[in-house]
């Protein structure tokens, strides 16, 4: 497994037979593979840019497609039994598999593309019905978000720490590109309940999710039906082992209608924020 030592024991995955083993536990694969593509990206960033048209006015570049294929090949090559959802390149292993790993290489292309360092990498294990490992990662800032099911950590020069979130900033980040299922989200800035009392940020990443777990973002906020998203995946596990209130926009259990995603550092945050954007279903 490149990057991980030549010879491995994984974990779920099968053996690699050596005169000597190396043991790796799924979150590591994680984080590393969400470090190899970090590596892909900054050396990408600045440089000149090939954009791939995608649906819509979406599109792709060269950093997304080498970013993804770093991921792949650490974790096809860590664990070739698995299942393989990717943002580029769709789905791919063994679909008989309980375990599938959900890629979205580079969230954040648009930023990216106009030399704009709000990016993340993130990837995401589901074993069975529910995510068990997790890891985003800033690019830029050189860290990484992740969790094993229990507890979440961000990683930083070697060293784990766990993340604390924290409301007392009063900043929301509201993703613009998925709709409300009855409103447009940015309509949000100005509602009763949300004006006044938060601060609205657009960041148009999942790295902002991340920061809620982290402390640096109050709550966050999107639409649509995101379950098994690449996007999302990730992120949504590490807020949750933090010990985030994550629900869908109406404070119900997430992935239920209506679709969309309330993540606050804390319940009475939560409470306002679920308050504010049902202003908006019935104004």
């Amino acid at each position: 497994m490149r990057g991980c030592g030549p010879l491995v024991l994984l974990p779920g995955c099968g053996t690699v037979r050596s005169l000597e083993t190396v043991h790796h536990s799924d979150s590591e694969i994680a984080i590393h593979a969400t470090e190899v593509a970090s590596e892909v990206i900054r050396s990408a960033f600045h440089a000149p840019l090939t954009h791939y048209a995608k649906q819509g006015d979406d599109f792709a570049t060269q950093a997304d497609i080498a970013a993804e294929k770093a991921i792949l090949d650490v974790l096809a090559a860590a664990c070739p039994g698995d299942r393989f959802v990717a943002e580029e390149s769709g789905t791919t292993g063994s679909a008989r598999s309980d375990r599938t790993w959900f890629i979205d290489p580079l969230c954040g292309t648009r930023n990216f593309a106009v030399d704009t360092a709000f990016v993340a990498v993130n990837v995401a294990l589901r074993d069975g019905d529910s995510v068990q490992v997790a890891a985003t990662a800033d690019p830029f800032a050189r860290e990484v978000f992740w969790t094993a099911g229990e507890g979440a950590f961000r990683r930083a020069g070697g060293r784990d720490e766990p993340l604390r979130p924290q409301a007392g900033s009063h900043l929301v980040d509201v993703d613009l590109d998925h709709p409300f299922p009855w409103s447009s989200p940015a309509r949000l800035f100005d509602a009763e309940g949300f004006a006044g009392e938060f601060h609205g940020r657009v960041l148009s990443t999942s790295l902002a999710l991340v920061w809620v777990a982290a402390g640096r973002r109050a709550a966050y906020i999107t639409g649509g039906d995101i379950r098994d998203s690449v996007h999302f995946s990730s992120a949504i596990a590490v807020c949750q082992a933090a010990g985030c209130v994550v629900t869908g926009l109406a404070g119900q259990p997430l992935h239920t209608a209506p679709h969309g995603l309330i993540a606050a550092a804390d319940a009475p945050t939560h409470a306002r924020l679920v308050e504010a954007v049902a202003g908006l279903r019935s104004g």
